[in-house]
């Protein structure tokens, strides 16, 4: 007799009962298993620490303390650690690349559609990032290091042309997939390359990926992709 697979347990954070409740009711129709609310950072790291969710939705502006010091204390205690979705608006962009740095998985606008909301999760509940291209260009534009035009990223020298490559798409928001079209490569083929540039670099996911690669001036805003 075959079990059921079990689902992915969510922990929502928002200082607003009225945004928790809303997520919560679109999430559990989805079949997602919401296991508590946080109202603030400070309880969110509590929550987790008791209930171990998979992942965590967290807002960033919080009393006590704010999301991006929530992330970064969840991700540096214990491990497993979970794979947080922090929610952000267009006017905090200081905030988002913080959260890039504390380890955050994923980024989601407040005003998400309800699909996107569920796809997000699960989509970083497997492992995987949520890059959100609009936002992610957005800021990591904003705050970027930019070498001199035509000098290589010392970041990066330690990977091969194909790698290059391939972190310079990823940073754009392609999927494995889109990726493997981009370059004649099966989907298998770019998931190894995109797991050595990992290795090599030292990162953590995608997310971390497109900061090098903005950072270091490998990728530029208004470039095609």
């Amino acid at each position: 007799m075959r079990t059921a697979a079990p689902s992915t347990t969510v922990l929502v954070v928002d200082d607003q009962e009225l945004v928790r409740t809303g997520f919560r009711l679109i999430l559990e129709r989805a079949g997602l298993d919401v296991v508590g609310e946080a109202e603030d950072g400070r309880a969110a790291v509590t929550s987790v620490a008791e209930l171990r969710p998979d992942v965590v939705l967290m807002d960033i502006r919080m009393p006590r303390l704010d999301g991006v010091a929530a992330t970064r204390e969840i991700l540096a205690g214990p491990p497993p650690h979970p794979r947080i979705v922090v929610l952000t608006t267009f006017d905090l962009d200081e905030y988002v690349w913080s959260a890039v740095r504390a380890g955050a998985a994923g980024f989601l606008l407040k005003d998400v559609a309800p699909d996107d909301l569920v796809h997000a999760v699960r989509v970083v509940a497997r492992g995987e990032s949520m890059l959100a291209p609009t936002l992610i260009t957005r800021m990591l534009t904003q705050f970027a290091r930019r070498p001199p035009a035509g000098q290589r990223p010392t970041e990066l020298s330690a990977l091969s042309e194909r790698e290059t490559e391939v972190v310079r798409l990823v940073a754009r928001g392609l999927s494995n997939a889109e990726v493997g079209a981009r370059l004649f490569l099966s989907e298998a083929t770019v998931k190894t390359y995109v797991s050595r540039v990992l290795t090599k670099l030292d990162l953590r996911d995608r997310v971390q990926i497109a900061v090098v690669a903005y950072e270091s001036g490998l990728v530029q805003a208004g470039e095609p992709a």
